[in-house]
């Protein structure tokens, strides 16, 4: 479930209702937020199937006056490194003129009749700030089909930072209108940082 708002109290009882082990997320996304103000969060838990076993995972995106910050945690069966389950918490702190792209995707049903303020089906907030990239290479080729030359390789970069998806029919029509509220409250921010740059 998809949580969004600005202070810190809200921020800390959307995390305690996600029910997702609410003291340890919280304790670490609040130590890297610091007493910075929140501009606005999201929540976001999900449930993934590994195989034979079901997987939960949360995620805290929160935004500052001055950085982006991310939270991710995972928790783990018992393993041969652990004889009990585990959970991970890992956070980051990216300073918003490192943001380079904020994409939205929108998945509309019945395109042909949408109006305007309509909800989208489903929604996939991508954001990069150069921390991991894809690169897809592929051969290069001419358009001559008795050509053998090598002419090397064609491709493309993509920054595929974070990537998270909200559906209507599996988070709730009220998940998928939060996340677009921190989609636009981190684009307007990265936005208000490069004019100021």
């Amino acid at each position: 479930m998809a949580k969004t708002g600005t202070t810190t109290q809200g921020l800390r009882a959307a995390i305690e209702r996600s029910g997702y082990y609410p003291a340890l997320v919280a304790e670490a996304v609040e130590a890297a937020v610091g007493g910075e103000q929140i501009s606005s969060y999201l929540v976001h838990q999900e449930t993934t199937f590994d195989s034979n076993e079901v997987r939960r995972h949360v995620t805290v995106l929160v935004l500052t006056g001055t950085r982006f910050i991310v939270s991710h945690t995972d928790e783990q069966a018992a393993d041969s490194s652990s004889p009990t389950p585990y959970a991970t918490t890992s956070t980051e702190s990216v300073k918003l003129p490192r943001i380079s792209s904020v994409v939205v995707s929108r998945v509309v049903a019945n395109p042909e009749s949408y109006t305007p303020g309509t909800l989208p089906r489903e929604v996939v907030l991508t954001i990069g700030w150069g921390a991991v990239s894809r690169i897809d290479l592929e051969p290069a080729a001419c358009g001559d089909p008795n050509c053998d030359a090598d002419h090397g390789y064609t491709g493309s970069s993509t920054a595929d930072d974070l990537s998270l998806r909200v559906s209507e029919a599996g988070d709730g029509p009220e998940a998928v209108r939060q996340t677009l509220t921190f989609a636009q409250a981190l684009s307007e921010a990265t936005a208000a940082t490069t004019a100021t740059r």
